[in-house]
């Protein structure tokens, strides 16, 4: 009997033993159970920083390292009862969207990314929401108002940002709001890009047209990266088109104003969206880049909370009034951390499901998400005047006066 009683010791005790090594090995392990959380929060962003989109990239990335100090300099995420600090891994896609999937995959294998960021450009932003998708991870992107990729079923992507349905609206509201009637430019002209958000945007133009009083005279394709505009532009000034509408790359954008005055064919509205939105059309075009109209989604004289404080550092680092995508970025992460904050947890599928349910206000004003990740959010237009991008719209504390009819380019 005492013999059976010290086996079932022994026993025992080697089981006590076999229990505390593996302990000991389980805890130099990475812990994922509750109460373990990791040394940073990590966002990844994969941005444009190199080529024809880098105009555009530099002022998203801008947007998103101004608000990570911010939180930061609060204490952090608050996950859980921790606070925890934030951090931005950014990688450059060089505005080549088989490397935006690539650089994305590598934020997941070799970062641990607790959410994405978006870069700019339609194209780009298309390629990464279907890796997004893929991954399980939640996305927020601003920079591209493709309407197309939110009606693919994606349920990670989120966008507190204009799509085209809404610009296509807003132009003409803009336009019969800012012009008196007997002044309108009522035939317009279509430049159209050879790609979804070139065509998707033409076709909403020239669809709702007619119901606030304009009439489309040209629609006309181009292929990116075209060197020669010559002919869709001589189409349009043949037709007595009175305003021009496209959606160019900067580099386009640049070519089409150039040869638009070559031409001389002068306009009396250009809403030339994404390509005027950096700094560097002014610096390229001079005068000759003024009157033109963009929808870049904020502008920096809002009086929403915060905007204030980011114009102060912009200023400090760049030497002027922060850009125009510079509200949406920052207003990314502030979407994003309160999903986090309002999960308690870093589980990806726990951060989508709190963006879904989003109603924040931000440096961009008040967001809230629809079941399709598209943002509710304020239209925004601005216009190039003096060198300067002035709100224009919506009119109200901070806007200027829209300056139209653009005069002729030998009058400038």
């Amino acid at each position: 009997m005492t013999e059976n009683i010290w086996a079932e010791v022994q026993g025992m005790r080697r089981r006590a033993v076999v229990i505390l090594i593996a302990a000991v090995m389980l805890s130099g392990l990475p812990q994922r159970g509750v109460g373990a959380l990791p040394a940073t929060v990590k966002l990844g962003a994969v941005i444009p920083l190199t080529g024809r989109f880098a105009g555009g990239g530099g002022q998203v990335r801008a947007g998103y390292e101004f608000a990570v100090v911010d939180v930061n300099a609060r204490g952090g995420v608050r996950v859980g009862d921790r606070q925890i600090p934030l951090e931005l891994v950014v990688l450059d896609d060089e505005s080549d969207p088989t490397k935006t999937v690539s650089r994305l995959e590598t934020l997941v294998a070799q970062q641990g990314v607790a959410a994405y960021l978006g870069g700019f450009g339609s194209d780009l932003h298309a390629a990464a929401a279907a890796v997004a998708e893929k991954n399980r991870i939640p996305y927020c992107g601003v920079a591209f108002a493709l309407h197309a990729i939110h009606q693919q079923g994606f349920k990670f992507l989120f966008s507190p940002f204009i799509k085209s349905p809404d610009i296509a609206i807003g132009t003409y509201r803009f336009l019969n709001a800012s012009v008196p009637s007997e002044q309108r430019p009522r035939s317009v002209a279509i430049f159209a890009e050879r790609t979804d958000w070139g065509r998707e945007l033409a076709r909403l133009w020239t669809t709702r047209s007619a119901e606030f009083g304009y009439r489309v005279v040209v629609a006309e394709e181009y292929s990116v990266g075209a060197r020669d505009f010559s002919d869709i532009i001589l189409r349009a000034k043949a037709a007595g088109a009175e305003a021009v509408f496209s959606v160019p790359t900067p580099p386009d954008g640049l070519a089409i104003i150039r040869q638009m005055k070559e031409l001389d064919f002068s306009p009396k509205a250009i809403v030339m969206i994404r390509a005027a939105d950096a700094v560097s059309w002014t610096q390229a075009l001079g005068k000759d880049g003024d009157y033109v109209v963009l929808a870049p989604g904020w502008h920096h004289a809002f009086t929403y909370p915060g905007v204030a404080e980011i114009n102060a550092k912009h200023q400090q680092r760049f030497g002027r009034p922060a850009d125009v995508l510079v509200g949406p970025s920052y207003a990314c992460v502030q979407i994003v951390v309160n999903a986090i904050e309002r999960a308690g947890s870093l589980d990806p599928v726990a951060i989508r499901d709190a963006m879904a349910t989003t109603d924040l206000q931000t440096v961009e004003g008040p967001v809230r998400f629809r079941s399709d990740g598209t943002g509710i959010v304020p239209f925004v237009l601005v216009q190039w005047q003096g060198g300067v991008q002035q709100l224009v719209w919506p009119q109200g504390a901070g806007a200027t006066a829209f300056q139209y009819p653009a005069p002729p380019w030998r009058g400038r």
